[in-house]
């Protein structure tokens, strides 16, 4: 029997993919707990490399793995610094937009 691939190990290569990234941020966005849109991001930053995130974002890695945790509360401009390195951006729309 073939063996299978562990969820997280399969999670973070997917999350390599730009467009699967976005959809997967996009979705966690629409939850009402905002600890699912960190986790999220935590698991596109782990798939482009902690390292790297965090020197192009010029946070710290042990900064960014606290601004990313469970307790994280990261600030306007961390979350802006991150998204930017990570090549996202945060927009605002009308719930009611046609």
């Amino acid at each position: 029997m073939p063996r299978s691939e562990p969820y997280d190990d399969y999670l973070i290569e997917s999350l390599k993919d730009r467009r699967r990234a976005e959809a997967y941020l996009n979705a966690a966005l629409e939850e009402d707990d905002p600890r699912v849109f960190l986790t999220a991001l935590r698991n596109v930053a782990q798939a482009r490399g902690m390292s790297k995130v965090a020197a192009k974002s010029k946070l710290n890695r042990e900064s960014l793995y606290k601004m990313l945790s469970k307790r994280g509360n990261p600030s306007l401009q961390s979350l802006g610094a991150l998204l930017d390195s990570l090549d996202f951006r945060l927009t605002v729309e009308s719930k009611n937009a046609a």
